[in-house]
């Protein structure tokens, strides 16, 4: 009998909280929660709404992509990426594009043929919508220019309309579509 009431002698009572202790704590676990957050969304990967026909039919209208930030803060850019980016004087909207042409590349387009450094670019993995037919160049980069397009060529504001971006306007690689969850194993090419 001495044992019982011993074992729960040594047990000790753990002090309840204050209500300011508590609240105190709830706040504490909100803020790391967000900073965790915000680190993520700006260093590894963002969520995007496709929105518009510009990338059809890679990328559906209303399809939610995800895009990882760390391969590009690395500049480990490649010619035929899907891109996401902001245009000049567009403020924060965000754009999805296909990566055509890096730094000191030449551009070209013929009846609907792309050309970089003058070779004819092998786009018949890309099932494009509308066909974009008019010619375009010969056009050079600078040293921090990149040159974008859309999939669906006919019906894409891109660089052929604003210009070439430069590193700094591009955010992120499209690396997958995670909505609708049937295209989810598919990566985005």
């Amino acid at each position: 009998m001495n044992i019982a009431m011993k074992s729960k002698k040594d047990k000790k009572e753990k002090p309840k909280k204050t209500f300011k202790q508590e609240l105190i704590s709830w706040i504490l676990t909100l803020a790391a929660a967000v900073a965790i957050g915000l680190v993520i969304r700006t260093f590894l990967f963002v969520p995007v709404k496709v929105k518009g026909e510009s990338m059809q039919n890679t990328l559906m209208n209303k399809e939610i992509v995800l895009a990882t930030k760390y391969d590009y803060l690395s500049g480990d850019f490649h010619r035929r990426d899907i891109v996401i980016c902001h245009y000049p004087d567009r403020g924060g909207t965000l754009f999805i594009k296909r990566l055509i042409a890096l730094p000191g590349d030449t551009i070209e387009m013929h009846g609907g043929e792309l050309y970089v450094n003058g070779e004819l670019v092998d786009e018949s993995d890309i099932d494009m919508n509308t066909p974009f037919t008019t010619n375009l160049g010969p056009y050079t980069l600078g040293e921090d220019e990149y040159f974008v397009m859309g999939d669906n060529r006919g019906n894409s504001n891109d660089s052929r309309a604003v210009g070439p971006l430069t590193r700094k306007m591009i955010v992120g690689h499209v690396q997958r579509v995670i909505y609708p969850f049937n295209k989810f194993w598919d990566k985005a090419e």
